[in-house]
Order: structure tokens, then C-alpha cells, then sequence
């Protein structure tokens, strides 16, 4: 299923060059013969149009790895949405740090990053280039557009339920933009391009819009696993939901700990299981893994060709005195992530399989030398039996790792720290047996497992961080807990110092790019940029 739905990406990658983007930031190359009128002038082409709302998420451009990009402005390699994302999410954080010195990326672990950082601009810029290929999905997708062009029946009704996944993408970017850089700008399909500014908005108002967003797409999504592999169903909505509530707090001033526990367990309830081995969640052949996995961005190695996304995940953990055959990628690594010894001491147990780490020096005497910190051997290219990843390119660059942006696990996570935060609807009964069946799965028995006293906010905290480290959580997470900025929590090179130090409390927002500012005088700028 993975594989068929790439080839419609790939399809669907040509025909966005007949959209037109919503800032000067924003430039295309367009093809003068591809106008929206043909694009969408038949229920295949729709379907095509959809898949680059979802392969977005996955590409770069329209051809391969370097050449017609999808924004300006930063090296294409560079511009793909999980890799900008990842950098936002991690090098900001105890969980990663990388060796590599290319300008405004060691900014992050610095925690010294400002309004021209191009990776910022470019995770900025990426986030509405989707919201604008979403958008135009949306705007030629409304039932009088269908109707007008002559599509009925059952090509109209599944149009509906293209154009409500449309608009689940771009809630979904929009809460990257509010969590991230909390009061972006905003545009929807009713926007006309090139005719109107995009305005500002704050961001509980922004909350408030991708909730409503959410409850009104919910009745029109597929049931829970009923839907395509890599597609949006009403589990993903209520994922995003749950993880919303539980930082509604950071977000609107008001804690929704009830909400994240009805959510949560409405994903819980809707028929998922963990796969029986943690080690084969990220691995070439993670398609099976349809009973945990509630949307995914899917990668090919043959379909998906860049050096974003997991290429980058696998590859750039590949460093000294490891195979690259093992992961998967003969073509060699990159020598770039490794963690902190604060990270390692969360597994102090070596049963946990979670702390799979490559073993190089504890100490990160100098972030630029490879050898200095342990690697998690966490993405994989290859399957489950350890054979080369069954789509790999003939040079053996790219990966067929897809990425979970919501999996079971951290519904199990969301629903035991919003009881242990007190919010109600739910039981810490029902939380404690939660946890353990992740911890069952890491320990491979009981041993690991852990009491009612046991759980605490603090407790869940730190078991997030084992079982979701590398995914793209652990900036939100610390921020949740006044953890990240706080000089009462330290990592090595926190804030540009060996010893760690604590940052003024600004960062916990990051600035809105100094380009968007002069080309929008809707916008201003977070507090201390």
C-alpha cells in the first residue's frame, strides 16, 4: 500500500508547479502549460493534486533529490519538512547534538538562534508552503468546483474525503507553526493569492481555529485503520487533539488534561496494538507496522529521493567505528548525531532495549568531533531481518524508513501524564498499565515495571524520553515541564557552555524569520527577537 501511494505522489508532484505561492518567500517554478483548470479537470487528476498534499511532506521538489525545488532561499537538501523539523525539535535539546558547522546549525544546541537563522526561515517557509498546496487542494475540491467540472457520484463523495484530509494536513502545520513559533501568519483557501496580505494570528486563536478544524473534519475521515497505509483517518485527528490538550496549558494559559485523556483513549479504543519488538519501529520494512502506527510520512528509497527525511536520520547517526551496511546504507554515513550523557542516564537498566546506543565517548569535550558522545542505532534501513531495504536506490543513498508523526505508544504516554496531572475521565490504574506495556515491550518481561507510586509527571517525563527519543518531541515535552530554557535542568552545551547553562525564557518561542517581517507588515516579532 506504501508503494502504490508514493506512485500517486510522485504524479502529484508535477502538477503542483501550477500552484502559486502565498509570499514573495515563496517562489515556484511553474510550468505555463499546467493550469489549475487541467489539473483538476478530472477525478484522477484531483487524486493526483491530493498526493502532493501528503507528498510534501516526504519531497523536496519536483525531481529528485536537487533541481526545481519547493522554496528558495536554502539548500534543497536541506529544505525537506522532517529534517528542518527534526533540527527544531532536537539539536535544541539534551536528546541531540551534531557535529556538523553549517551556518545557524549550531545554533540550536547554543540556544543562541535569531530571527536569520535559514534553517528557522526554511522549517518557517516550508510549513506554508504546505498550508498552500493544502489550501489551493481545498479551495478546488468545494462541492460547487466538483460540480461545475462534471464529477459526481462516487468521485465526488471520495474528493469529500480528500479534501477532509486536506484540511487535516494543514491543521496539522499549523500546530507545528503555533508550537513552534506561536503567532505565524494565517491564510485558508477563502485567501486570495496575491491579493491579500496574510494577517497575524495569536496563538490561542490559532488553537482554538486547528481544534474547531479538527471536530469539524472528524465525522467526515475514515474510521481507524480503515484508511489508505499513510493517510489521515479520525484517529489521527484525535492524536493531534490529545497532544494539543496536553499542552493546551503552554499554548492558551488554560490546562485541557481531561480533554487529553478523552482523546487519547479514543485513539486507544480504536483497535491498535504495540508491534512485539521495539527495534523493528523504524526499520526499511516499518509499513507492517499498520497495528501501532496511526499516520506516517512514507519514504521510498526509489520514489522519495532526497537527503531529508529519515535519509538524514539514518545516515547522519552513522559515525565512527560503525557499519554502514548495517543501517542499511552502503553508500556510507554522514558522521553528524549523537545525544548527550544526560540522555544516556535515563537508561541505566541495559535490559531497556530502548537505550540501543552506539558506545563512543560519554563526554562531548567538543560537539564538532564525531567520537565525542553515544549514537542511538535507532533508524535502520534495512527490514526486520536485517536484509537491505527491499526499495533501495541502486547507490544506496536513500532511505524506505517511513516516520511516525503519531503512534500508539505516545497516546499511552499523553493519557498517564494527564492523569498524573490530575485531569479526570481517566483512572491511574488504567495509566499504570499503560506504561508497562511499554515497559513490558522494552524489557521483553516485567522486570521493568512500575507501581501506582511510581507515577509522576517527572516519571513519564524521563519515559518519554525513552521511548520517543529521535521523533520529534523532546523541545515541546521539555517546555511543558519549565525545563527547557531553566537553568534548574542542565545538559552539556546547553546553551553554548560545556556545563550547560540557563537561557532567557524568549526561546521558548522561536522568532519569526526577519524575511517574513519585511515582506509582511501584518506580523511582529515574538518578544526578545
Amino acid at each position: 500500500m506504501k508503494k502504490n501511494f508514493l506512485n500517486i505522489f510522485l504524479a502529484g508532484s508535477l502538477l503542483a508547479a501550477a500552484l502559486t505561492s502565498c509570499t514573495k518567500n515563496l517562489d515556484r517554478f511553474p510550468l505555463n502549460d499546467i493550469t489549475a483548470e487541467t489539473v483538476y479537470s478530472t477525478p484522477l487528476g484531483y487524486k493526483q493534486a491530493f498526493a502532493k498534499v501528503y507528498g510534501a511532506y516526504a519531497l523536496t521538489g519536483n525531481s529528485g533529490p536537487d533541481g526545481t525545488p519547493d522554496i528558495q532561499g536554502i539548500n534543497e537538501g536541506f529544505s525537506d519538512f522532517l529534517r528542518l523539523y527534526f533540527k527544531a525539535q532536537e539539536l535544541s535539546t539534551d536528546e541531540a547534538v551534531t557535529s556538523w558547522g553549517d551556518a545557524g546549525l549550531p545554533d540550536f544546541h547554543n540556544m543562541n538562534w535569531g530571527a536569520s537563522n535559514p534553517f528557522l526561515q526554511g522549517l518557517y517557509y516550508r510549513c506554508f508552503y504546505q498550508i498552500t498546496v493544502a489550501n489551493d487542494f481545498i479551495r478546488q475540491s468545494a462541492d460547487d468546483q466538483v460540480s461545475a467540472r462534471g464529477i459526481t457520484g462516487a468521485d465526488a463523495e471520495a474528493i469529500k474525503v480528500y479534501r477532509a484530509e486536506a484540511r487535516f494536513l494543514r491543521a496539522f502545520q499549523y500546530w507545528v507553526l503555533m508550537d513552534l513559533f506561536g503567532n505565524p501568519a494565517f491564510v485558508t483557501e477563502t485567501d486570495v493569492i496575491g491579493e491579500t496580505v496574510p494577517k497575524r494570528i495569536e496563538r490561542a486563536a490559532l488553537f482554538n481555529y486547528i481544534e474547531s478544524e479538527l471536530k469539524a473534519i472528524e465525522p467526515l475521515l475514515a474510521a481507524p485503520r480503515t484508511n489508505e497505509y499513510g493517510r489521515a483517518d479520525k484517529a489521527a485527528a484525535w492524536a493531534l487533539l490529545a497532544r494539543m490538550y496536553l499542552n493546551a496549558q503552554v499554548y492558551t494559559g488554560t490546562a485541557r488534561y481531561n480533554d487529553a485523556i478523552t482523546y487519547s483513549k479514543m485513539v486507544i479504543d480504536g483497535g491498535y496494538s504495540l508491534i512485539s519488538d521495539y527495534r523493528n519501529l523504524l526499520t526499511a520494512d516499518n509499513q507492517l507496522n499498520t497495528s501501532e502506527f496511526i499516520l506516517t510520512i512514507n519514504y521510498d528509497g526509489t520514489s522519495t529521493q532526497s537527503y531529508g527525511g529519515t535519509t538524514y536520520l539514518v545516515r547522519a547517526t552513522i559515525g565512527d567505528n560503525m557499519n554502514p551496511r548495517e543501517f542499511g546504507m552502503p553508500d556510507g554515513g554522514w558522521f553528524g548525531l549523537r545525544t548527550t550523557k544526560s540522555i544516556v542516564a535515563l537508561f541505566p537498566d541495559a535490559a531497556d532495549k530502548r537505550g540501543n546506543f552506539q558506545q563512543n565517548n560519554l563526554e562531548i569535550n567538543e560537539i564538532s568531533k564525531s567520537s565525542d558522545g553515544y549514537i542511538f542505532k535507532k533508524y535502520r534501513n534495512v527490514t526486520r531481518t536485517g536484509a537491505l531495504a527491499p526499495h533501495q536506490d541502486p547507490g544506496g543513498k536513500f532511505s524506505d524508513v517511513d516516520f511516525p508523526l503519531f503512534r500508539l505508544a505516545e497516546m499511552y504516554l499523553v493519557y498517564a501524564e494527564a492523569v498524573a496531572r490530575g485531569g479526570s475521565g481517566g483512572s491511574r490504574a488504567t495509566a499504570v498499565q499503560y506504561i508497562n506495556l511499554l515497559r513490558t515491550r522494552a524489557y521483553g518481561n516485567a522486570s521493568g515495571n512500575i507501581t501506582d507510586a511510581q507515577l509522576t509527571p517527572g516519571f513519564i517525563l524521563d519515559e518519554r524520553a525513552r521511548e520517543l527519543h529521535w521523533e520529534a518531541h523532546r523541545r515541546t515535552d521539555l517546555i511543558r515541564f519549565n525545563r527547557f530554557t531553566e537553568g534548574t535542568y542542565l545538559w552539556p552545551w546547553k546553551g553554548g557552555v560545556k556545563e550547560g547553562r540557563g537561557v532567557e525564557s524568549f526561546h521558548n518561542l522561536y522568532p519569526i524569520p526577519s524575511s517574513e517581517l519585511t515582506a509582511n507588515p501584518n506580523l511582529r516579532q515574538n518578544t526578545g527577537y
